[in-house]
């Protein structure tokens, strides 16, 4: 057998792993919850600039081979590869927001369901997850398997997340920023219960992960939508383009850093 690194895992003990295993996910820190933040609004204003320009047929088969090309790359890198990583990230967020605006603009799915059926879509994953690998630990992801049902858990995440927000802010009729000052609450919560009680930081992973999505959303909704619905009428175009250099400039300067950490 090869060399044994270690690898921490979600419940703080070390887990050894082959040599050839690498972590093929970022380390959890406030630069990745911020980038991923950035992604769940991107994807939302994205997702709708993409369907008025395009049209929704050929919007979600555009977003759908990108999405597979992307995941393809982060398949084929052998480690945690940030550009690679994190453009699979974007096109999940575009491609799951189609998905649940799919299920209720085309099929008619009340929000309310679709967010019942993408959470019950979440739970059999991490059951089947759990199940098979023994953890749900991210800092564990490193191919294989365990690849597999990340990526299936985040794709479900930010299906649900897209319906959470779209029911707070339109079904229920809260709107943009109230809802997003909500989720912004909300998702402070996990981080809270991580620090001063002993509840899993897996849990509270996962908890904070799904609640990034409807809280970028409805931020970067507010900013594009019109002011008849609420919004600051910047336009979903110009938005996404503000999003995007954002995303671009971080993603550059945590592949520098990710360079920089390996030669040393």
């Amino acid at each position: 057998m090869g060399a044994t690194t270690t690898m921490t895992r979600g419940d703080g003990r070390r887990a050894g792993v082959s040599g050839s295993a690498w972590s093929k996910v970022p380390e959890v820190t406030a630069v990745f919850w911020a980038v991923k933040v950035l992604t769940t609004g991107m994807g939302e204003t994205t997702s709708d600039y993409l369907a008025r320009v395009l049209g929704p047929v050929p919007a979600v088969g555009s977003a759908g081979l990108l999405l597979a090309a992307a995941l393809f790359a982060q398949a084929r890198a052998r480690r945690y590869v940030p550009v690679v990583y994190w453009a699979a990230v974007v096109m999940v967020s575009v491609f799951g927001t189609m998905a649940a605006d799919v299920a209720h603009v085309a099929l008619g799915v009340p929000y309310a369901v679709s967010a019942t059926a993408f959470a019950a879509a979440l739970a059999l994953v991490f059951g089947l997850w759990r199940r098979t690998e023994g953890t749900l630990a991210v800092e564990a992801v490193a191919g294989g398997r365990r690849e597999v049902f990340y990526w299936c858990a985040v794709m479900a995440t930010f299906a649900l997340g897209t319906a959470l927000g779209d029911l707070t802010a339109a079904t229920l009729g809260w709107g943009y920023l109230p809802s997003g000052l909500l989720f912004a609450a909300l998702i402070a919560l996990p981080a809270s219960a991580h620090r001063f009680s002993r509840l899993s930081p897996v849990l509270t992973f996962w908890w904070a992960y799904v609640l990034t999505r409807p809280l970028g959303a409805c931020f970067a909704d507010w900013a594009g939508v019109s002011h008849e619905r609420g919004g600051l009428d910047l336009g979903t175009g110009p938005v996404s383009l503000v999003l995007a250099v954002l995303i671009v400039a971080a993603v550059l300067w945590l592949q520098g850093t990710e360079r920089a950490a390996s030669r040393a």
